[in-house]
């Protein structure tokens, strides 16, 4: 059988979405911009996905704008907040454990004169409120926190820093990066005192290449992409019509079923946790079963060089990540296992399974099954 648990990395879309995708690109095919009848068609797939996914969050359909997924959101995020807010300071709050689509731009704002202030974090890997609380001064006009962290499953608590940053500076914007938790929690931006939030397609069974990110109707924010003036002049170029569409159906299948989604997902990593505990010398990182997201685990198999177990477990048609599938290709150790105080020889053999609630025991009996057959085997391997 197969056993696909990188869905962290990404999904299968569902087949809903293929089938509007089919339909854009083949029948409704006009370009939104277009005058025409056949633009004016195509551009009702656009306003449906807007208030689709307005509608999830609660927020007006005019604060969704599309993007090429969810690296651009966070860039635009980031760059266009502090090009437009850069009079009013010049200091960003993040955490130590952020996506490369976060770290890798605030360096470059270093480099053009900002200030980014890393926040710590526990062997949870979650940040301190203390320490957030003492970090936002005056100048600080960005705080960009993930929601779930990609790695191990740590979930921020978001309504509680949001509150926190408008207490301590009413001025400060917050921006989340909701890639690895949009379509799986209930998430409110007003409620929450979120100014900005991105999302991607992929992540919940929609098409690769398709992301959003909300801005707030009151937030200044700098366009990135400049031309043809689409998206109210906001994020130019023409309207990925069929990424759009797919988008807003995933959404709509994903909050329609997200109760029990989660519930699976939870009996899932539940059922894997209880087998791990069978296997010697094996580590799991970040929060607890009951704190962490219900579809992300990360384990350390110890003597077992990740890449190796991952190709191992690949031969038997298990798909597991040795990590962020954006850095696997990287050699340099994980900055969140490396946050939260692993040893050099837990975050060489540590492995990240992730889920969808499309993931059943049996594949996780199966993961199971090969992984109390191959660990022993490569361990004795790699000791001679």
């Amino acid at each position: 059988m197969e056993a696909y648990l990188d869905n962290s990395a990404t999904t299968r879309c569902y087949e809903e979405v293929r089938d509007i995708v089919v339909k854009t690109m083949m029948e409704d095919y006009g370009n939104p911009s277009s005058m025409h009848l056949k633009g004016v068609e195509t551009e009702q797939y656009l306003k449906r996905s807007a208030a689709i996914i307005a509608k999830t969050m609660k927020v007006q359909d005019k604060e969704i704008y599309f993007t090429s997924g969810g690296t651009e959101s966070n860039n635009w995020a980031l760059y266009g907040t502090a090009q437009a807010n850069k009079r009013k300071g010049m200091h960003i709050i993040t955490t130590q454990i952020e996506h490369a689509a976060i770290s890798a731009p605030l360096a470059a704002l270093e480099d053009q004169g900002f200030t980014v202030t890393r926040l710590g974090v526990g062997p949870d890997g979650c940040i301190s409120l203390e320490e957030l609380e003492a970090a936002i001064t005056d100048e600080t006009i960005l705080v960009s926190v993930m929601y779930v962290n990609n790695e191990i499953g740590t979930v921020e608590p978001i309504q509680k820093i949001g509150e926190l940053i408008k207490k301590k500076n009413p001025n400060t914007l917050f921006h989340v990066d909701a890639i690895q938790a949009y379509g799986k929690f209930h998430i409110y931006p007003k409620r929450m005192k979120i100014d900005l939030l991105s999302a991607s397609g992929h992540k919940i069974h929609g098409p690769k290449g398709i992301g959003f990110l909300y801005v707030g109707d009151k937030v200044k924010i700098h366009p990135m992409i400049l031309g043809g003036g689409q998206q109210k002049g906001m994020r130019s170029g023409t309207d990925n019509v069929p990424g759009v569409a797919g988008l807003g159906v995933a959404a709509e299948i994903m909050y329609k079923n997200l109760d029990q989604n989660l519930e699976q997902m939870r009996k899932v990593k539940h059922h894997l946790i209880e087998g791990l505990a069978k296997i010697e010398d094996v580590i799991i990182h970040g929060p607890s079963e009951e704190e962490g997201a219900p579809y992300i685990l990360n384990a350390s198999f110890m003597g077992i060089r990740s890449e190796v177990l991952l190709h191992t477990l690949e031969d038997r048609n298990i798909f597991v990540s040795a990590g962020s599938a954006c850095s696997s290709h990287k050699r340099a150790g994980s900055a969140t296992l490396t946050a939260i105080g692993c040893s050099k020889p837990e975050m060489e053999a540590a492995v990240r399974f992730s889920f969808a609630e499309t993931t059943t025991i049996e594949e996780i009996d199966y993961t199971l099954q090969v992984l109390s057959e191959v660990v022993p085997a490569l361990r004795k391997y790699t000791r001679r």
